[in-house]
């Protein structure tokens, strides 16, 4: 599978606190990882509000998922487009183009984030909680 990894999937990956479920996914090697700049992204800006939960070095984080094989999926314009075509199930941008770029790109979003539930889609749901 072609896997997308959203952003709190890549930081407890990052932290080493990932689920059982998910570790799984991104240990098989029949797996292709992905990560979106919308990610870094979106760690930059939180990080910068001092969230704690996002204290990752975006740049770090990032030289580590290219020199594990991740590959970067860039924001492009048909993104954004798919991304308004998206139910108005939340406003989250940054989960809103995640969704947008699997779909686009023909990837499966890998998230714990109960909100997807509501979305069709390519997704793959990891259960929280089993670390």
């Amino acid at each position: 599978m072609m896997l997308l990894l959203d952003t709190h999937i890549l930081l407890w990956a990052a932290a080493g606190t990932l689920p059982k479920a998910a570790e799984k996914l991104l240990l098989d090697i029949q797996n292709s990882l992905f990560f979106s700049a919308a990610s870094l992204w979106e760690i930059s800006i939180k990080k910068g509000l001092g969230r704690d939960d996002f204290a990752v070095e975006p740049e770090i984080l990032r030289r580590g998922l290219l020199d594990n094989q991740y590959q970067e999926v860039p924001i492009t314009s048909l993104h954004a487009l798919a991304a308004g075509d998206l139910p108005q199930v939340h406003k989250d941008p940054f989960d809103r183009i995640l969704l947008a770029q699997a779909k686009t790109e023909g990837l499966t979003l890998v998230t714990s984030d109960k909100i997807f539930r509501k979305y069709s889609g390519p997704i793959h749901f990891i259960p929280v909680g089993k670390r």
